[in-house]
């Protein structure tokens, strides 16, 4: 009897837990080295395989270089590995003996599986989208070095090196562009773009569907975010407090991009029979490019634009922000932990009584959430700064000193510039396109005046609230290693606000749902757009019902909302997110071709102003 029990606990531990144990044959070396090994799949949720080694023989002390830059080289066990994913390891002994091992942890549930399967993609992508040309020609060497020359490692004894991704210089270098071309726009055009927001200029004549304001806010709420609340703790804790200011300059040239994108996005918009607008890179590519005979670059810009528009509404703008706004409320409820598919059902019936009124409906709430969330956040914000404000001349001198130090930690000053702009630059999203869908829809026939409003996105998003973060954080002194340690992202910034009021961190999940649910609904209007741009005809020709189309991806992206709360995204996250990075290639590609139209439209349009012919109404 005692066997059978013995032997029935052995067959419910290793259907729970799937660990696999045997003992390599492979031994390079005379003095008899072998290995044991032991792979763990600890449950049905991603990333936390586990191997440990074994070493025989030799030797010993023995280390174990890992291909997984996080696991220590003294470390037999590597843990929070991918399953389906192949890792390696060379284990030698103190007299140089070694061996090689390749492992692989076997999916087990559903979310590893598909978790396995989109891994190798996001690599590929990532390969190519964050790749670093520079270092790859050889124009800079991208080892960090300590002061006397010697190269920083990380645990598993590989160097550490910097990194200039491709997406970043690539939107960085057209926001530099624009803002040249267009004779600093983001500067002489700021105090005419808060005269159209407050509606000075309104026409009561023009065509659209949603005010300046309401565009302006719809915009907002899918760029103010997660971004805003853990992409700053990301960057000051990579880049220090010196990664402040470049996130301040990389808003300031992300204004600019802002303004050509949506500028184009209101000039090529198209307005159905019942007043319908459709508008943005999918529009703007393909016609504008057509007129200056390049229609069939257009068109390709365009397809691949609404392809990437499609793919990072259904992740980055729903289902990371349902898992991520689940996680920060069940770490707090603890008892929420396994109620992530109710929570979904919750938060789709939501977002689907909004987004059913299409972009009357979603401007209507986000013209009432996002004012909410900014003042709130950067009330409260200003609050703890006030509190601290004998620390000022310090923080602004860390933030000075560590912008054009030379902290070789962080990668020098190119280290600490790249990561302020990577961080603005995905967090405002100046140049991706996707705000130039929400723009198109805003009441004028004077494209140039929306383009004005929305280059306040970038300095609302990045140089006002991503900078009371950032100040917050180095304020209370969070920016430190000793303070940070174990901290990363929303987890960090929370910390540091609630340093100060120990109530903050309720704040901010309230914060962090209506930053979710803002961009959830206004990422459904992009995506919808991306939607019909490829399928509205076919659908049309199918049942001769425009509405059909536009409900069928309702009905996809209310269901990967409950998808995103109740399940372990990981790979399929990361993808959605390089799509919307991606969004940027086929966008600042048209826009730099067409900079000479939208800078000769601006020149008209000001002199229109100057001339009286367009009228102030307030």
């Amino acid at each position: 009897m005692m066997k059978q029990i013995l032997l029935l606990l052995l067959f419910i531990s290793s259907a729970t837990v799937f660990a696999q144990t045997e003992l390599s044959q492979k031994s390079t070396h005379k003095n008899g080295l072998l290995i044991k090994y032991e792979l763990i799949n600890k449950s049905e949720k991603i990333n936390n395989g586990e191997i440990t080694i074994m070493p025989e023989g030799g030797t010993p002390p023995y280390k174990f270089y890992w291909s997984k830059q996080s696991i220590s080289s003294d470390s037999p066990t590597a843990k929070e590995l991918t399953e389906g994913v192949e890792y390696f390891v060379r284990v030698k002994d103190a007299e140089g003996a070694y061996i090689d091992k390749s492992f692989e942890i076997k999916p087990e549930s559903i979310d590893e599986r598909i978790n396995a399967a989109f891994t190798p993609v996001v690599e590929a992508i990532e390969t190519v989208i964050m790749a670093d040309i520079f270092a790859g020609i050889g124009l800079y060497n991208p080892v960090l070095k300590d002061d006397n020359g010697e190269a920083y490692h990380h645990p598993n004894g590989n160097e550490e090196k910097m990194k200039i991704p491709l997406v970043v210089f690539w939107l960085v270098m057209g926001a530099l562009i624009f803002t040249l071309s267009m004779g600093f726009i983001n500067i002489r055009g700021f105090k005419h773009a808060i005269d159209l927001i407050r509606g000075r200029f309104d026409n009561p004549n023009h065509k659209g569907e949603v005010s300046h304001f309401q565009a302006l806010a719809t915009a907002l709420s899918a760029t103010v975010g997660l971004g805003n609340i853990a992409g700053v703790a990301i960057a000051i804790t990579v880049g220090g407090p010196g990664a402040t200011f470049w996130m301040i300059v990389a808003g300031f040239l992300g204004m600019s991009s802002k303004f050509v994108e949506c500028t184009l996005g209101v000039k090529y918009r198209r307005i159905d029979s019942n007043g319908e607008v459709s508008g943005g890179p999918m529009y703007y590519l393909s016609t504008a490019l057509s007129r200056k005979k390049m229609g069939g670059l257009g068109k390709i810009l365009a397809f691949i634009f609404a392809v990437l528009v499609i793919g990072g509404s259904f992740g980055g703008g729903n289902m990371f922000q349902a898992n991520q706004s689940f996680s920060q409320i069940s770490s707090m409820f603890p008892s929420l932990e396994h109620q992530g598919a109710y929570y979904g059902i919750i938060l789709a019936i939501l977002v689907g009584v909004v987004i059913i009124g299409g972009i009357k409906g979603i401007a209507r709430v986000t013209e009432k959430v996002v004012p909410l969330m900014a003042v709130m956040y950067v009330a409260i914000a200003l609050i703890i700064i006030f509190v601290n404000i004998d620390r000022t001349g310090e923080a602004f001198g860390l933030i000075i000193n560590g912008a054009f130090g030379v902290d070789a930690l962080k990668g020098g000053f190119l280290g600490v510039l790249i990561v302020g702009f990577q961080r603005a630059a995905f967090s405002n999203e100046a140049g991706v396109g996707s705000a130039s869908i929400a723009h198109s829809a805003a009441i004028t026939d004077e494209p140039v005046s929306e383009g004005i409003v929305s280059l306040l996105e970038p300095f609302i998003d990045t140089i006002l609230i991503c900078t009371m973060t950032a100040l917050v954080i180095i304020f209370t002194g969070f920016y430190t290693p000793e303070m940070s340690s174990g901290l990363e992202g929303a987890e960090l910034t929370s910390r540091a606000f609630g340093s100060v009021f120990s109530w903050f961190p309720y704040v901010l999940i309230v914060a962090i749902f209506l930053f979710a649910f803002s961009t959830m609904i206004s990422w459904s209007y992009y995506g919808l757009k991306g939607f019909t741009y490829i399928f509205g005809n076919i659908f049309y020709k199918l049942f001769k019902n425009k509405n059909v189309v536009k409900y069928t991806y309702y009905v996809l992206f209310l269901f990967f909302i409950v998808v995103g709360a109740s399940s372990s995204l990981g790979a399929v996250v990361d993808f959605s997110d390089f799509m919307i990075l991606g969004m940027a290639f086929p966008n600042i590609a048209g826009l730099i071709l067409l900079v000479p139209e939208v800078r000769k439209d601006m020149k008209v349009y000001f002199t229109k102003i100057k001339s009286g012919e367009i009228k102030r109404y307030k």
